[in-house]
């Protein structure tokens, strides 16, 4: 067991530091006892770790391995780092999960419908939890979203912007830090099938009605009710799998 002097605060952080042999090891053992003193610590986002030069004398290796661990989670997205200043900790951040969808999509363990499958379970229980639990500034960002949409026709890249915020705005408002993590996750999945579902539409008509699903799945939002909220979204990707499959994506 090692102590680890948090600067500013001057509390002492037991960290339990792995032995392993070599740079590998090394940096892995380096990374549990930074996040060991994250969670031991009580940090918070925002809050600083100590230095690299702190952390390579109380773990008693170069900091050399302490900067392969601080990129190591900094890509994991558990710190912030940025040159001349001390790293941070990081705020929760769906961008280290959407990657790996990517990679599981691209390399065909995953499909598109299952990913779309997955959305659908999930994102009817935001849309209820949403219902129940939002502000009234979060009805007004959604609602706002859902008009943005809807002022875009002509423009399907802005549309499709406007569409992303829409489905995380209602994961922000189902009061669950887990479900934007997971919903976000998927944006780069998104951005991949959104054009090619929205050009399978095959007629304007078909794709101003699913326009009009998000208009009225935020009114429902805003009004309070959740079995309607769940049934919208439920539609909406009922239809989105249609256009999909139309689209001869599977």
């Amino acid at each position: 067991m090692i102590g680890l002097i948090e600067p500013e605060r001057g509390a002492a952080v037991q960290a339990e530091v792995p032995q392993a042999k070599g740079n590998t090891g090394l940096v892995g053992g380096a990374i549990s006892a930074i996040t060991a003193h994250i969670r031991d610590g009580e940090l918070s986002p925002g809050d600083k770790l100590p230095s690299e030069s702190v952390f390579a004398r109380d773990l008693a290796v170069s900091r050399t391995v302490v900067r392969e661990a601080f990129r190591s989670l900094a890509a994991m997205r558990l710190i912030e780092v940025s040159t001349g200043k001390r790293a941070t900790v990081a705020k929760l951040d769906h961008t280290a999960i959407s990657p790996l969808i990517e990679h599981g999509v691209s390399t065909e363990q995953i499909s598109i419908l299952q990913v779309y499958d997955v959305r659908r379970t999930i994102e009817t229980r935001t849309a209820t939890l949403a219902a129940l639990h939002r502000t009234g500034a979060q009805s007004r960002e959604i609602a706002a979203l859902a008009e943005t949409m809807q002022n875009s026709f002509l423009d399907p890249a802005a549309m499709m912007e406007a569409d992303i915020g829409f489905h995380l705005a209602i994961a922000r408002a189902a009061k669950n830090p887990i479900y934007p993590l997971i919903v976000g996750a998927f944006e780069g999945v998104t951005r991949q099938t959104w054009p090619v579902g929205w050009k399978s539409r095959s007629s304007e008509s078909e794709q101003h009605h699913m326009l009009d699903i998000h208009s009225d799945l935020a009114s429902a939002i805003a009004a309070g009710n959740p079995e309607q909220a769940a049934e919208l979204m439920a539609l909406h990707f009922d239809a989105s799998v249609r256009a999909l499959l139309a689209a001869g994506i599977s």
